[in-house]
């Protein structure tokens, strides 16, 4: 899988924190909560945890169910950023940190919890291995009760103000980029959300989904700059555009990063087991 850097994912976190649905993440956490007695631990697996927003978002939300009460473990590839999220989170919350592949299903930590969880992953994945996490949380039902909370799955949309004649050029290219191998197999991309929905539905839960943009202005000028200077690279490299209509749009960009506005689409999706799922 493709690494993300600490800053990249500081950069994002605070625009992930405002896009991520608040009623589905209310929804999850009173879920996580249900049957549950207070003195009880309760387990969430975070995939792809990075530094560990997830558990972060969880937190804020949580603070009057008993939060203290959640047992994360937080499954990454990247050593560093497992580090990172001890570092944060060593005196605050109860972790456990898991240096895995995540491609090998089987290898993950998933048994006895109550809520698998993941951020800005699953639009990296292929469908073989969301089939095959569905199927492995439908076999855990079996037993014990599992649900999937996944936020922010980019949609295909991205819009911006002022628009630029090569706008929708460039956003074709980075589309088609989002389906590439990230390490999963090819990926789903924007089809993401659509494709885990159909799937949730077909293994037996009840899946609930809400759009979940960032929205960013002015205030974001960091993450809208580092945003077109990824962008533009990844046309840059696969595409047959004119490289210097290309450095056009990304200058026209950068012109705005004061006055225009950009939204990125992406899609919440909340996958909870039905009172019985077919055996």
């Amino acid at each position: 899988m493709t690494g993300f850097s600490v800053d990249w994912l500081d950069l994002r976190e605070a625009a992930d924190q405002l896009a991520r649905d608040d009623k589905l993440l209310q929804q999850a956490v009173d879920w996580v909560a249900t049957n549950n007695p207070i003195e009880t631990e309760v387990t969430l697996v975070d995939l792809g945890a990075g530094t560990g927003s997830t558990l972060r978002a969880f937190a804020t939300i949580a603070e009057n169910t008993s939060s203290q009460f959640l047992s994360w473990r937080l499954v990454d590839l990247d050593t560093g950023l497992l580090a990172e999220a001890r570092q944060r989170h060593k005196s605050s919350l109860r972790l456990q940190t898991y240096a895995l592949d995540l491609t090998d299903i089987d290898s993950l930590p998933l048994k006895g919890a109550r809520l698998v969880t993941a951020s800005a992953l699953f639009d990296l994945v292929s469908a073989n291995f969301l089939d095959e996490l569905a199927g492995s949380l439908k076999r855990s039902c079996k037993q014990y009760p599992v649900g999937l909370y996944a936020a922010l799955n980019y949609d295909g949309t991205i819009r911006w103000t002022p628009g630029h004649p090569l706008d929708d050029a460039v956003l074709d290219v980075f589309n088609k980029d989002q389906q590439r191998d990230k390490g999963f197999g090819i990926a789903l991309g924007p089809g993401s959300g659509l494709y885990m929905d159909r799937l949730f539905n077909k293994s037996g839960f009840q899946v609930f989904s809400a759009k979940s943009p960032w929205i960013l202005d002015r205030a974001d000028n960091q993450l809208v700059d580092a945003l077109i200077n990824g962008i533009a690279e990844v046309v840059a490299q696969r595409s047959q555009l004119d490289p210097a209509s290309l450095q056009d749009w990304g200058e026209f960009r950068k012109s705005q990063l004061f006055s225009g506005t950009c939204l990125v689409g992406h899609t919440d999706l909340l996958a909870l087991p039905r009172d019985r799922l077919d055996r």
